[in-house]
């Protein structure tokens, strides 16, 4: 693609999002050991947190119409407590939600933080939140234009913020605020009618979605959040637009609204923070500072897009970065981290008028602290970001993929099998991931 062709597809793009507004049980915190067991577990035994089936049935046994309807599904149950795979009845999409086929579900910090406890989730839940699949049913009463857009078959992209089209937030184009999705899926881990679509098999014991519970062979999702995957974009990289790369447009396009020519610095480069590289090369940034602890990071940092990288184990970040800036400082710094000392540094590193955004999500209750005069005498703007606006930037992001502009597949740095999800979210918790990790469903 030529420079002029690649600016005016980007342009056009950044333009148009501004003026819209067998058996297996988990031995370890979350990894899992394999064991056998030939019987289907019991109505007596299938909620119960300490022995958990998943079925030795055959996935062509699994279907939508006639006989035997039920799917396999990932269960956390409470915190710090391994994760266990449980047999479903099949969910049932109502009006204007969409049944899709789970492909592949990206393994997000967000969900580490419910499994530890230290973000307040109605549990037993199902995590995942980054999808794709395939739609397999809509719901009744679905509205023609939703059908004609998300026909039967069609691949999908799922964004982990699921409006409602009609809150008060989602009329003024501010998807990214549903009123909904944050008093009913965060709040109380259901969908808009204030009911689940998880039940576990035999017993009905009722299971709790975040987001969309994408951590089982098939999601109910509300259309809006979904978005057409063409064939030349892979289920298991293109997972992660969904809340990776969601988050970081939205940290750079609505809060930060970059521009070329600016100086943007990223603290905290796993899997939403190269992300947010991405987004900030593409948007034209001429200085991308990437921070962290991890020399591994900071190198694949280069890849997407950091024009320096700094170890703030080995020095001063803030220091660092202004003397980078010519002693200014950015026009941008993005916290990824959800840390109150990398909080601080994200609103000490930016120029007098400049914004400090933060995407970090950290303990519930957690505290910030910030110098109120510096933040008054310097017009410092500190604002919060949590993604991006599913019905016009979703589909913006698949063709930023499709075009290349953001290399998918580099930021995917581990693809694993749906029974390997608990030692994904183990390694996660460790560090050891670098990138974005995927797990791969059907």
């Amino acid at each position: 693609m030529g420079f002029n062709q690649y600016t005016k597809l980007l342009q056009n793009l950044i333009n148009t999002s501004r003026s819209r507004t067998t058996t297996y049980t988990c031995s370890s915190l979350y990894s899992n050991q394999l064991t056998r067991s030939v019987t289907p577990s019991s109505p007596s035994s299938s909620d119960h947190p300490k022995a958990k089936s998943f079925s030795t049935i055959s996935s062509s046994s699994y279907h939508l119409n006639g006989g035997p309807s039920y799917m396999r599904g990932a269960v956390f149950w409470e915190p710090n407590k391994p994760m266990t795979f449980e047999d479903f009845e099949m969910p049932r999409p109502k009006v204007n939600e969409v049944l899709i086929k789970t492909k592949a579900c990206g393994v997000c910090h967000s969900d580490l933080h419910v499994m530890k406890g230290e973000l307040p989730f109605p549990s037993p839940c199902v995590v995942g939140h980054e999808i794709t699949g395939e739609v397999v049913e809509h719901g009744p009463l679905t509205d023609t234009k939703t059908i004609e857009r998300l026909p039967l078959g069609a691949r999908v992209v799922g964004a982990f913020i699921m409006p409602c089209g009609n809150c008060f937030f989602c009329t003024k184009g501010q998807d990214d605020l549903c009123e909904a999705f944050f008093a009913y899926n965060r709040a109380k881990g259901t969908l808009y009618d204030g009911e689940t679509r998880l039940f576990l098999r035999g017993s009905g014991k009722p299971v709790y979605m975040y987001s969309m519970g994408g951590l089982a062979e098939y999601s109910v999702v509300p259309a809006n959040a979904l978005a057409i995957l063409p064939h030349t974009l892979p289920y298991a990289e293109s997972a992660v637009i969904g809340c990776a790369v969601f988050t970081a447009y939205g940290a750079m396009a609505h809060a930060a609204q970059v521009r070329p020519g600016d100086a943007v610095a990223v603290i905290g480069v796993g899997g939403v923070g190269s992300s947010c590289l991405q987004i900030a090369r593409a948007f034209g940034a001429s200085e991308i500072i990437a921070v962290d602890i991890q020399d591994d990071k900071l190198e694949k940092a280069k890849i997407f897009g950091a024009t320096h990288v700094v170890n703030a184990r080995n020095e001063d970040a803030v220091s660092r970065i202004k003397e980078i800036t010519g002693g200014m400082g950015v026009d941008t710094c993005v916290e990824a981290l959800g840390n109150p000392k990398t909080f601080m540094q994200c609103v000490q590193s930016v120029r007098d008028g400049g914004k400090a955004v933060m995407i970090g999500l950290t303990l519930s209750g957690a505290k910030g602290e910030i110098d109120i005069n510096h933040l008054v005498r310097r017009q410092i703007k500190v604002m919060g970001s949590y993604g991006g606006r599913a019905r016009h930037d979703l589909p913006k992001l698949v063709k930023l993929a499709e075009s290349g502009i953001f290399n998918l597949d580099a930021a995917v740095s581990r693809k694993c099998k749906f029974e390997e999800a608990g030692k994904a979210y183990e390694d996660l918790n460790k560090g050891s991931i670098i990138g974005r990790a995927v797990v791969e469903i059907m």
